[in-house]
């Protein structure tokens, strides 16, 4: 099979998007409750799954990434690893430390955009739709089975029909929070670019207040200018979905990823861990100085140093004491004090 296509990525590709299909043909009851209002998202999301393969094969094809993954998938099962994927994918305790108005910007940011995804490609795929039943009531339909009924002018069925509108308001929130800080502090400033980082937070925006446009046109203006903003919002998503596999707003879908490499040095870790050959202190895991030394052999790289250690084997403070030495001439990486901000934390 492998020698109909012209490449893994190729084969990948056209399996996911058969696969969606056949989800599609089973979810909507063989393809009878597709939106034809949908369609645009549709075939937006689907390129966003070819360029997201795409992305994730050119990155997984890179050495040091494919030793990580392969070997924390290894790891997958350790006890650690539902507190794990709690605190990456769910919490984000690891932005905490780093403060609480960053954390609060990453909570609106990441989850008014996951639960827009939870929303929004069930509806446009016809994996979930609504049926109207008797005296008043929606039936929620998911592949085919009646989840539940709900009261259409009841409390959940308001939470329903409003649920991209509290999630754009999310994300409005969490954009303009990450503007004020890029436009306030000055570390921020300098180091970014309007290009990478101001215009994915611009193109949520759009995508946010667009869609909280069409829900006033319907209740305030009585669908007056609704067409329109249904178009200008429909292609804003469409460019922004086009866009997210190959811009910053990629570490969105990559995310999971952490958990591998967060369970990969907790697992190697407890087994052994590696001493700095200049200061003794144990670092990182045996295996995984051992495994940056051969990915660097792979890219015929070499930092084997005179004194007969390879520079991989050295804690940070030391290699860069080490790297002072090499420009002075004085044995800075032999002096045995530790730096002030040796176990610095955030």
């Amino acid at each position: 099979m492998d020698r109909a296509f012209a490449s893994k990525f190729a084969k990948s590709v056209f399996l996911t998007v058969c696969g969606i299909l056949i989800l599609m043909y089973i979810g909507s009851r063989f393809f009878t409750h597709l939106d034809l209002g949908l369609y645009g998202y549709m075939v937006g999301t689907i390129v966003f799954v070819c360029g997201f393969f795409y992305r994730f094969l050119a990155w997984f094809d890179r050495p040091p990434t494919k030793v990580i993954l392969q070997k924390g998938l290894r790891a997958l099962f350790r006890k650690s690893t539902p507190q794990t994927a709690v605190e990456h994918l769910a919490t984000y305790r690891f932005i905490w430390n780093r403060g609480w108005y960053r954390w609060t910007q990453h909570i609106l940011l990441g989850w008014g955009c996951i639960l827009s995804a939870f929303v929004t490609f069930p509806l446009v795929f016809g994996w979930m739709y609504f049926t109207m039943a008797e005296n008043g009531y929606y039936s929620v339909v998911f592949f085919g089975i009646n989840l539940m009924r709900i009261k259409a002018d009841g409390l959940l069925g308001f939470l329903f029909y409003n649920a991209l509108n509290f999630t754009a308001l999310m994300v409005i929130g969490g954009v303009c929070m990450a503007l004020y800080r890029r436009l306030k502090n000055m570390q921020a400033r300098s180091e970014q670019t309007f290009v990478y980082d101001y215009l994915p937070l611009y193109m949520l925006l759009f995508v946010s207040i667009t869609g909280l446009m069409l829900t006033f046109c319907n209740v305030f203006l009585h669908g007056w200018g609704h067409p329109v903003i249904s178009m200008v919002h429909q292609w804003s998503v469409i460019i922004t979905l086009i866009y997210i596999p190959f811009g910053k707003l990629a570490h969105i879908p990559f995310r999971p990823m952490s958990v591998l490499a967060r369970n990969y040095r907790e697992h190697y870790g407890e087994k052994q861990m590696k001493a700095c050959k200049v200061c003794g202190s144990p670092f990182v895991s045996a295996q995984q100085s051992e495994d940056v030394i051969s990915v660097l052999k792979q890219n015929n790289i070499e930092f084997k140093m005179d004194d007969g250690f390879h520079l991989a084997e050295l804690c940070l403070p030391c290699r860069r004491k080490y790297r002072m030495s090499r420009f002075t001439g004085i044995p800075t990486h032999e002096i045995r004090v530790k730096e002030a901000n040796q176990n610095a934390k955030g």
